[in-house]
């Protein structure tokens, strides 16, 4: 698996993979109600992101295909983490895990924070994080604060 830095061409294939996983985020299957957030992942806002200087945004490629998206905010938040249905169950996620916690680290700010969905919860567990708080419902969405765990 190849990961890279993303830029402005890969944005529509970006906003597509993340759109078609909402409805493991969205409250409403049909994602009524998240416009919002569905509207900050289409291509356009995208394309702002990856030029953004508060955002680093890398993408996944598995024999010429999007594998995945990995994004840090401001080098501590995990912001974005998705891969592609077919890609799955294939430790895609954790590889893309690791880049970001190595970019981070090298930037000098480990990641402290994400906003999981209900769905990816244990997988954000499994990397180190606990909740900070109660399951979120907010722009249509369904998310859970949570903080990685301190050391012992």
């Amino acid at each position: 698996m190849l990961i890279r830095r993303a830029h402005g061409d890969d944005a529509g294939a970006v906003s597509a993979l993340i759109r078609s996983l909402a409805h493991f985020f969205t409250i409403a299957p049909d994602g009524a109600g998240a416009e919002q957030f569905l509207a900050s992942v289409s291509e356009e806002a995208l394309r702002g992101y990856f030029a953004s200087p508060r955002f680093l945004y890398y993408v996944a490629e598995h024999e010429g295909q999007l594998a995945g998206v990995v994004a840090l905010r401001d080098g501590s938040h995990l912001y974005h983490l998705f891969v592609a249905p077919a890609c799955q169950g294939r430790g895609h996620a954790r590889t893309l895990w690791r880049h970001a916690v190595a970019t981070a680290e090298q930037a000098g700010m480990p990641i402290a924070t994400v906003n999981a969905t209900l769905y990816a919860q244990p997988m954000y567990e499994r990397f180190g994080f606990v909740p900070e708080g109660e399951p979120q419902r907010m722009h249509g969405i369904a998310f859970i604060p949570m903080r990685m765990r301190s050391p012992d």
